[in-house]
Parts: structure tokens; sequence; C-alpha cells
């Protein structure tokens, strides 16, 4: 399942910010804000794909890059709360 999450959460960003389909033209762990795929705007959209698509809620404390700078971070993340839903 990790899989499938990390697909569509690698190719939201990639449609989304870098406009292409192309998966290597992103990392699974290159930094979202480091490389200047978004911004604060960016990471707020990305908040409601987690939301609104994935069906996990971000309270305002966890908006943190630790848990959402990267692929890798975001479907981490997404896998622990819902380990604990």
């Amino acid at each position: 399942m990790a899989d499938s999450l990390r697909d569509r959460i690698q190719k939201f960003i990639l449609e989304n910010y870098l406009f292409t389909s192309d998966t290597s033209a992103l990392g699974l762990d290159d930094s979202l804000l480091g490389r200047g795929i978004v911004d604060s705007t960016g990471m707020l959209e990305i908040i409601m794909f987690i939301e609104e698509q994935i069906g996990v809620t971000v309270k305002d404390e966890e908006m943190v890059p630790e848990n959402l700078d990267s692929v890798s971070r975001i479907v981490a993340f997404v896998e622990s709360k819902r380990k604990v839903a």
C-alpha cells in the first residue's frame, strides 16, 4: 500500500508543481521547500490534497517540514496518522 500512496503523492506534486509526469524529476527525499518546488501556498495545497484525497487530517501543529518537506516524509506522516486512527 505504501507504494500506491507514494505514487499518488509523487504524481500530485509532479503534475501540479513540476508540470511533468517524469518521476526522475523528483527524488523521494528531495526537499520540496529547499528545491523551490513549493512555497507556503503550495504547502497548503499539498495539505488540502492529503486531507481531501487521502482522507488524513493535518493538525496545525503538524504542518512542519519534518512531516511535509519531501515525498518520503509525507508518506511516513500519512502512514503514522493512519496507524493512530
